[in-house]
């Protein structure tokens, strides 16, 4: 079984692509995934990385946690499990007044 590993202090410019290239180093890279903002599209400075066995996974920590990447110093550490997401999210509807008002 994989293990799933979080990559922070990304730079803004790292794509997925390159960092399945930087853990490849240490073993078979599963998946790898720069977290993007939906709107914009750019990098938000962290992604996921799985590695195929947690040996693998352990190396990358090892390997690479600290370690200075096109400027800044890499944090790599074990996923933790996503967390349910509470509230209902923008709650619908267009609330008060403040918009616009005919006048006559």
């Amino acid at each position: 079984m994989g293990k799933k590993l979080y990559c922070g202090n990304l730079s803004y410019s790292v794509r997925s692509a390159q960092l399945e290239q930087l853990f490849s180093e240490y073993g078979n890279v599963v998946s790898a995934q720069v977290i993007e903002d939906r709107e914009t599209g750019r990098s938000k400075g962290f992604g996921f990385v799985e590695m195929s066995t947690e040996e693998e996974a352990n190396a990358a920590i090892d390997g690479l946690n600290g370690q200075e990447n096109e400027g800044r110093n890499l944090q790599v550490n074990e996923a933790r499990p996503r967390e349910p997401r509470s509230g209902g999210g923008y709650g619908g509807g267009r609330g008060g007044g403040g918009g616009r008002r005919d006048r006559w």
